[in-house]
């Protein structure tokens, strides 16, 4: 696997997963019992905006860096800068935080993390990064293989009853990726039913996507709910035309928490012929 996130750290698909990942989270503190996270694509957590892998690409000017520093936007867009802005201490946004490190900075002393990564350089950076994290385990491993072996969560002793498995792969091989993520959330969903699932995806042209979406409505799920933010037409010929963030069994009202955030970023973050979409794949009691 050659893919590194640095050269697409703090992207319009990192704005929209990370939105998405802090709303779950925030929703699960609504509860004073613990929460497990297991985040199986870990990546190295911190990434330069400044460095030679953002500055090639330079994909931070159509994602984070337009929005940092605006006023007057949505509760649910605001909460993510500021989650962003305390990764950069000095006040300068310098650095983008990945999922463990967003996750990390929002979770409470009782809660608890599993951040998985297959590539050795990338996992000796994670573990690195929360070498006095007790909260966080940080494990050099492949994703899909600690979805059986870590659930249901275990730690200390203590069972997790509630919590996140955020999937978020590269799709190097895009075709071939989306077999593997369903057959691995149907697997987190066996060991840990009550789990929420969240599935960060890419989208060239949505209508391919509907042989994965119809595997996702195949999961014993009360209900699967979709997040997509096309920054231009889907069928431009540019590699990544938008992304989405499919969430099985969401939290109460997440719909509502993350939708201000569409229209918004659409008109901040778009192209010509940029769209949304917020849809129930199933809704419980629908």
């Amino acid at each position: 696997m050659n893919y590194r996130h640095a050269f697409h750290a703090g992207n319009h698909a990192d704005v929209l997963k990370h939105i998405v990942l802090l709303a779950v989270i925030d929703a699960l503190q609504r509860k004073d019992s613990p929460f497990f996270v297991l985040d199986t694509h870990a990546g190295r957590g911190r990434y330069l905006l400044q460095g030679e892998a953002a500055g090639r690409t330079g994909e931070a000017t159509s994602g984070i860096l337009p929005l940092a520093g605006l006023a007057n936007v949505p509760d649910v867009v605001a909460r993510y800068l500021r989650a962003v802005a305390a990764a950069n201490p000095v006040g300068a946004l310098l650095a983008y935080p990945g999922s463990p490190l967003l996750t990390a900075q929002a979770m409470r002393p009782q809660d608890r993390l599993a951040a998985c990564e297959l590539q050795p350089e990338e996992a000796a950076a994670l573990k690195a990064l929360f070498a006095h994290d007790a909260r966080v385990a940080v494990h050099a491993r492949d994703g899909y293989a600690a979805v059986r072996a870590l659930l249901p969560p275990k730690v200390d002793g203590v069972r997790y009853a509630r919590g996140l498995v955020l999937i978020d792969p590269p799709y190097e091989a895009q075709e071939a990726e989306y077999p593997v993520v369903a057959q691995a959330v149907r697997e987190a969903l066996e060991r840990w039913p009550q789990a929420t699932c969240a599935i960060w995806y890419p989208v060239k042209q949505r209508r391919s996507l509907q042989p994965f979406f119809r595997k996702l409505e195949g999961l014993p799920v009360r209900s699967s709910l979709l997040a997509e933010l096309l920054v231009r037409p889907d069928d431009s010929s540019l590699r990544l035309n938008g992304s989405g963030m499919a969430i099985l069994n969401p939290p109460w009202k997440l719909d509502e928490a993350i939708a201000p955030a569409l229209p918004f970023l659409q008109k901040t973050l778009g192209e010509a012929g940029a769209s949304t979409r917020l849809e129930w794949l199933q809704r419980e009691g629908g």
